[in-house]
């Protein structure tokens, strides 16, 4: 059995439709309030936050993916993550059950530097430290022999769905009403963005590939990267409305922070918005050849399509 811790979310539900498309039927599905993808998914509800519970929902697995989210709140990320990571191994370790830990970049530098599997963390701020820190406590137990995992990282989301990420709320939620968009800081950066369904179709392949285990990946992304003035006036061609946009400048953020709480969140993430953000995808690539990577007109076109019915 194949098991998604987090099964709710965007990458979850995204990730039990590939996995029962390709590789098995024998899925289940586990959150506080889990609901069927696929007619054969097996449902369990448990809070992740609870060693027991978390033991109990790895039970019987073989493949355990790890793609629960919170809140964009310092101070849960602070206190929760570890603590959900610590009874995720945990738990994985019991049963004997291999990990899937899907992460994403806050530990790494915001530089304009190409990002690699390789790249040492250098997290700015609270959150991506603690991104860094979950990174390590299974990187470590990986080392010390108690799982067999791997990570699967992703740079920000675009997406169908209920994809949640600045690039939907900010810019495709926008073009798509015909409002003008915004964007953080400067519209002259390159930007890497990964689609949700090749995310999570990247994902269940790592993790049915004998090989994969043991190692750190970067899930793919279309390298014709675009900066957000160039992708805001591709979303307007497809959405067939106008690309109007307005650049956020540093103090506007900071005074939306002081009434925002998510704003506030987002504030060490800046810097990353003042350079070019170049994630390489290419070990995964060389990998998997034949894996076909969504242009990002092809997942505009998605998103248009959905939202017109």
């Amino acid at each position: 059995m194949q098991t998604i811790l987090g099964a709710s979310g965007q990458i979850g539900e995204q990730l039990a439709r590939a996995l029962n498309d390709n590789f098995t039927t024998d899925i289940q599905l586990v959150s506080r309030n889990p609901k069927k993808v696929n007619p054969t998914d097996k449902l369990f509800s448990a809070d992740l936050l609870d060693a027991q519970q978390a033991k109990a929902a790895v039970a019987g697995a073989d493949i355990v993916y790890l793609t629960a989210g919170l809140p964009m709140d310092t101070q849960r990320w602070v206190e929760q993550w570890p603590i959900m990571m610590s009874n995720v191994i945990e738990a994985c370790a019991a049963h004997g059950a291999r990990l899937v830990f899907f992460d994403n970049t806050y530990m790494y530098p915001q530089t304009a530097e190409p990002h690699t599997e390789n790249t040492p963390f250098k997290p700015n701020g609270a959150k991506g430290r603690v991104r860094a820190q979950i990174a390590n406590q299974l990187l470590q137990a990986m080392q010390e022999g108690k799982v067999e995992a791997m990570i699967c990282r992703a740079p920000e989301f675009y997406g169908p769905g209920k994809t949640q990420s600045i690039t939907n709320s900010t810019i495709i939620d926008n073009v798509s009403k015909g409002n003008p968009a915004r964007v953080f800081l400067r519209d002259d950066t390159l930007r890497s963005l990964i689609y949700t369904p090749d995310a999570s179709r990247a994902m269940a392949l790592l993790g049915n590939t004998s090989d994969a285990w043991g190692q750190t990946w970067h899930l793919p992304c279309d390298d014709n990267r675009l900066t957000y003035r160039q992708f805001i006036a591709l979303a307007a061609e497809v959405l067939g409305t106008s690309g109007d946009y307005k650049i956020l400048k540093q103090w506007q953020l900071s005074l939306a922070g002081l009434v925002n709480k998510t704003a506030r969140g987002a504030a060490e993430l800046l810097p990353r918005y003042r350079v070019d953000n170049l994630f390489d995808s290419s070990k995964f690539k060389a990998r998997f050849p034949e894996f076909r990577v969504t242009t990002y007109r092809e997942g505009l076109q998605a998103i248009a399509n959905e939202r017109s019915h």
